[in-house]
């Protein structure tokens, strides 16, 4: 049986029962973040354009689009609800991909929904088959496809979004390897396009393409069965020397995923690269009880090819703030906080944070690898460790060391983290009440029993 088999045969066979008991609250919790930062995604900059794209694009349909009271055509509503879910670079992180599965697999799943009643616990076991499916094709490609050039999110997540729906619709394991085929053909993202709105749309074509790839191989439409492996293949074409389709398939569920390594729910608004360096600044800055005034300099390292999606270090706009290092350096030493403001253009832009920038020195450090065997194969926001010091205009200075950031899964954000969070997504939205965001949260965190998930997204609509 060759990988695209072997992977159909998973999405179809598996169920909750295979299911350890932790990985349930642990997908509950990466869920009701991802609806989160879907509906935030609702008052980012890129609403006003989807807004009038929406309108050109003549889709009408009953498919909710979250964070507004608008609806759309099924597909549509998945290319927006996916663009609103990365819009802010506030959703999770698959470090092994390494992409954003979530908005992808949540945004195709609700858009295919059409009315049909679909139970919490049927929707959470559709979401873990593919984040398992969409990660282990990730290991497989290993980071030397994220090196080339691609975005793994629009590459590699769409086939998470694709599982999952196989998953809950209950497609076929030969029109799930036709649908595989079809997938592989509108696989896309560019790197290049990091700190722009092309950015999160990777994400919403994602989505997109996988209801598109499941309607057509559900129609009867044929591609390649074996897509994955085969010589002029997806692995083939889109890894590198590594890459190897069976490591894909070796993996799954063993363990699950969502259950180990796990995925990181962000504490900020940005690129995951940088948090760790956030995180330092916050916690110096608190340790030594000062303010921005106080600050002689900030110094911080980086492991090597930690920065290398960090191309802003002057920053001009809120979008490119996010891929920045300096610029959140500096926001957190003169704020003490890193928060959805902390990324609008009027931030990025203040003379404060141009006049800070003389005071922070940030590069790479080869000290920084550490010893970590795993090194090359990490993600530029999970490989060794960094290290920041702030020096004080009075003597004083303090360093830390941080190897693993906020929200990671060795320091996993509470319910009640995610509940502020959800709260302030919502008020992000401007669409959104704060009634209404208590209940969906709450209704969230109970999805396992919930009947009906279409009930929890007509909260947010």
């Amino acid at each position: 049986m060759g990988a695209t088999a072997a992977i159909a045969a998973f999405i179809a066979n598996t169920s909750t029962r295979d299911f350890p008991a932790a990985l349930n609250d642990k997908a509950k919790k990466a869920i009701a973040d991802t609806f989160a930062v879907m509906i935030a995604g609702a008052g980012s900059e890129v609403a006003e354009p989807l807004r009038r794209y929406l309108e050109l694009a003549h889709a009408p349909g009953t498919a909710p689009i979250l964070g507004t009271g608008t609806t759309a055509a099924p597909e549509t509503a998945a290319l927006i609800n996916g663009t609103y879910g990365h819009a802010l670079d506030y959703d999770d992180v698959l470090s092994l991909m390494p992409a954003h599965p979530s908005a992808v697999i949540v945004a195709a799943l609700l858009a295919s929904l059409n009315g049909k009643c679909v139970t919490g616990a049927a929707f959470i076991e559709a979401y873990v088959v593919g984040v398992e499916v969409g990660g282990n094709i990730g290991r497989g490609m290993t980071n030397g496809h994220y090196q080339r050039g691609f975005h793994a999110t629009g590459t590699l997540a769409l086939f998470s979004g694709l599982a999952a729906l196989a998953k809950l619709h209950g497609l076929e394991t030969a029109a799930t390897e036709q649908a595989f085929g079809i997938a592989s053909s509108m696989a896309g993202g560019l790197r290049r396009n990091f700190g722009t709105m092309t950015k999160p749309l990777h994400t919403g074509i994602a989505a997109r393409s996988a209801l598109t790839a499941f309607n057509l191989a559900a129609s009867g439409f044929t591609a390649a069965p074996d897509v994955l492996e085969a010589k002029t293949g997806f692995f083939s074409s889109y890894g590198v020397a590594e890459s190897n389709p069976e490591v894909a398939v070796k993996s799954l569920g063993k363990p699950f995923i969502v259950a180990d390594p796990g995925l990181a729910l962000k504490k900020f608004p940005c690129c995951y690269a940088s948090h760790r360096a956030i995180d330092g600044v916050l916690a110096l800055r608190a340790k030594l009880n000062c303010d921005a005034k106080s600050i002689d300099q900030v110094i911080c390292r980086m492991p090597p090819g930690g920065m290398h999606v960090l191309t802003y270090p002057r920053p001009t706009t809120g979008l490119e703030g996010k891929f920045s290092l300096d610029y959140p350096l500096a926001a957190a030493a003169l704020d003490g906080q890193c928060t959805l403001w902390t990324f609008t253009d009027e931030a990025v832009r203040r003379k404060e944070v141009a006049d800070f920038y003389a005071r922070i020195d940030a590069k790479e450090d080869a000290a920084c690898r550490g010893d970590d065997p795993l090194f090359e194969s990490r993600s530029s926001g999970s490989r060794g460790f960094v290290e920041v010091e702030v020096r004080l205009n009075d003597g004083r200075s303090e360093r830390l060391r941080i190897d693993r950031p906020p929200g990671s899964p060795h320091r996993e954000l509470s319910w009640d983290d995610l509940a502020q969070k959800f709260s302030d997504c919502a008020n992000h939205s401007g669409h959104v009440s704060a009634d209404a965001a208590t209940k969906t949260f709450a209704a969230l965190r109970a999805l396992d029993a919930s009947r009906d998930i279409n009930g929890i997204a007509q909260l947010l609509c």
